[in-house]
């Protein structure tokens, strides 16, 4: 039997596909049900204690570049994209209402947009914070997503049709958006340099039933960035971190072969996403991460039914006792009950004990 281990030994481990002495956990979930797990159990840390959570701690470096403007009522973050809190039920939720290059013709047009800079950030403090999470925890640092930060500069419609209507348009916004995001990791990496565990390569290729491309769209305008963003991660020994939403079997070859380590978030109600294929096919490659279905158990279950979900993950992804972090599939919404996510846990720290 493995030895009891910390979170921080269990999270490598099954990053490594290493023998663990339990399945480890992690959590995504929204501000209002992260405030109803504390107000029932204390700070986030005494939360994790007592859900037995593994968790991840997730740093980065503030902005110190110049000001985006926004309306009264809205906010703008770095790229010039805005966004208003709107209502739904049991939780707010901050929405798109201004894409910065939604208007773009031209590649002159790309050219008279201000980009940002990697100058821009403040590094200073965050090989401090690397040393201080990693005291406890795996320590993840950076987001790479160019299909999923096209959408945002662009609109979802507009930026499936680039690729179509004007592909040299297309490549050069790539080329852009993929030289900062290099140029803005590599100093987070130099700056924290050995402290970073994981990165996020990632992007939200998939929808319910389908991939939202075509494996050659992807290959010719996405995979080259995912490439380079993950050889950038090797460069400094970072494990990569690869969430894509919905039904994304048709990328996963290429993604393996590029480099792709762990994989998130494993929705297997969506199209060709079953667990068991998936582990048949990628286990002895992949860590596999998530798997707890947020669309319907979690939020409309019953615990019983949370914690049969629970068992049939660990039981598909974890029969070899290796290779899998159980998670919700995406963030728990605010219509989670709260007995729901506490019988996740529990069912993990009990049933996933080998």
């Amino acid at each position: 039997m493995t030895e009891e281990m910390t979170s921080r030994e269990r999270m490598l481990a099954a990053f490594r596909r290493e023998p663990t002495d339990r399945v480890p956990t992690d959590i995504w979930a929204t501000p209002e049900v992260w405030q109803k797990l504390q107000d029932c159990f204390g700070t986030p840390e005494q939360v994790r204690a007592a859900l037995h959570i593994d968790g991840m701690a997730n740093v980065g470096v503030p902005y110190i570049g110049p000001a985006r403007e926004a309306p009264t009522g809205e906010s703008a973050d770095w790229w010039g994209i805005r966004r208003k809190p709107v209502i739904y039920e049991g939780g707010v939720y901050q929405e798109m209402t201004f894409n910065p290059l939604s208007a773009a013709r031209s590649i002159d047009d790309l050219e008279r947009y201000v980009w940002p800079r990697a100058e821009w950030f403040d590094y200073s403090q965050l090989r401090q914070a690397a040393l201080q999470a990693r005291q406890q925890q795996v320590v993840m640092c950076g987001y790479l997503a160019p299909f999923y930060y096209h959408n945002l500069l662009r609109g979802l419609e507009a930026s499936l049709m680039d690729p179509l209507d004007d592909p040299a348009f297309t490549h050069h916004l790539m080329n852009r958006l993929g030289e900062f995001f290099l140029s803005y990791h590599r100093r987070m990496f130099e700056a924290a340099e050995g402290l970073i565990d994981v990165a996020q390569v990632t992007d939200d290729l998939g929808s319910q039933t389908g991939p939202l491309i075509s494996l050659e769209i992807y290959r010719e305008f996405y995979a080259p960035w995912h490439r380079r963003f993950m050889a950038l991660c090797r460069e400094f020994n970072i494990t990569v971190f690869h969430h894509d939403d919905g039904s994304i079997r048709p990328f996963l070859p290429d993604l393996v072969e590029m480099g792709m380590q762990i994989l998130n978030p494993l929705q297997w109600a969506c199209a060709d996403m079953e667990l068991a294929g998936l582990k048949r096919d990628y286990g002895d490659r992949l860590c596999f991460h998530g798997g707890v279905d947020n669309q319907r158990i979690l939020p409309f279950g019953t615990p019983a039914e949370v914690r049969a979900e629970v068992r049939h993950c660990i039981d598909e992804l974890a029969s070899d006792q290796r290779g899998y972090i159980l998670a919700p599939c995406h963030n728990i919404q605010a219509v989670s009950p709260l007995e729901n996510v506490i019988a996740m846990y529990d069912e993990a720290w009990h049933y996933g004990k080998f």
